[in-house]
């Protein structure tokens, strides 16, 4: 796949740094690794034990503890050495609230104390762009972290990607056994324009060494224009051989899904979780992943910058014609 391609070893930093990564053993984290040793920075890795990944991460320095843990970061990661900078990745898995204050807030806050105390001068950050609208627990974690990271002091980069292929690949294998591919509404509500891994590692990895991109928040597309899901359903099936069949799937009965899960979720607090993960869906469902204009309250694909080369239409292809493969995880929902 190309987000597996080698990266240009024309970009080498001019000046190479030692770096503390968190969220290494995730898909984009893994690409982010690569792309800072291509680079020729040092890169010290602190992943948790037995992490599904780590065994990908063999050119950087691997440490282990529990990342949300400020006692383990400290004595099992930074150890009392100096860094010149740290990159996080971290997110949690499910977006469900409890998991999302741990990792995506009280991780990072755990992390830039650590930084601070390493001497580290620069910050960089994974984040989302859908934390415009920061109506959902993770995001409103995010963006908690991101005002923190602003006002800390130190050099930041707040990236805020928008669609990832992996969550846009989900219903390959759907179209490719001949299934209609499911799209909420009519599927031209929403819009994104997708980035790759490799994409979005060099980007991330240029914000060390771009004096343009600190003390940014920056969000970032894929190259080309912005695609609807109905759009990716019907290159799918241009690709497939077949005659496009979609399956549309009323908002309206996301709402009832939302309504039910919470109303019973006063009586059974494990619906609590369930409720809040019916919200997630709900939101990707009904907001593009876009740059959002606060004053018109619309969502601009002029506005929302590209990098890259990588298309998902030429990922779509590798997939379909089975010269690559993507391990979905929690992306998974078809």
């Amino acid at each position: 796949m190309t987000d597996q391609a080698p990266f240009d070893a024309a970009k080498r930093s001019p000046n190479p740094r030692r770096v503390f990564v968190l969220g290494a053993t995730g898909t984009i984290g893994q690409a982010t690794v690569r792309a800072l040793i291509a680079r020729g920075h040092a890169v010290v890795c602190f992943v948790r034990p037995q992490s599904r990944g780590a065994e990908r991460l063999d050119r950087a320095a691997l440490r282990f503890g529990e990342t949300t843990d400020p006692v383990s970061l400290s004595r099992d990661g930074f150890r009392g050495e100096r860094f010149d900078a740290v990159v996080s990745c971290m997110a949690s898995r499910t977006g469900a609230p409890k998991d999302a204050w741990s990792v995506d807030y009280e991780g990072n806050i755990n992390a830039l104390k650590a930084a601070k105390d390493a001497g580290a001068a620069q910050f960089v950050l994974l984040s989302a762009i859908c934390v415009q609208k920061p109506s959902l627990a993770f995001q409103q974690a995010k963006i908690a972290f991101e005002r923190k990271l602003i006002a800390s002091g130190l050099d930041y980069s707040i990236v805020r990607p928008t669609a990832f292929f992996k969550s846009l690949s989900g219903q390959v294998e759907r179209v490719k056994s001949g299934k209609r591919f499911v799209v909420f509404g009519d599927g031209r509500r929403t819009a994104c324009k997708p980035i790759s891994d490799g994409d979005l590692a060099s980007y991330l990895a240029d914000c060390l060494d771009d004096p343009a991109m600190r003390s940014r928040v920056l969000p970032i597309g894929g190259p080309g224009p912005a695609i609807t899901p109905r759009e990716q359903g019907e290159r799918l099936f241009a690709l497939a051989g077949r005659e496009p069949r979609f399956a549309e799937v009323p908002i309206a009965l996301l709402d009832v899904i939302v309504w039910t899960l919470a109303a019973f979720g006063t009586l059974f607090p494990p619906l609590k979780e369930k409720a809040e993960l019916a919200r997630v869906g709900r939101y990707y469902a009904t907001e593009s992943m876009l740059v959002l204009d606060p004053e018109t309250g619309r969502y601009s694909a002029d506005a929302t910058p590209s990098t890259g080369t990588d298309t998902l239409f030429d990922s779509y292809a590798q997939l379909v014609a089975g010269e690559a493969a993507v391990d979905l995880g929690a992306h998974k929902v078809f």
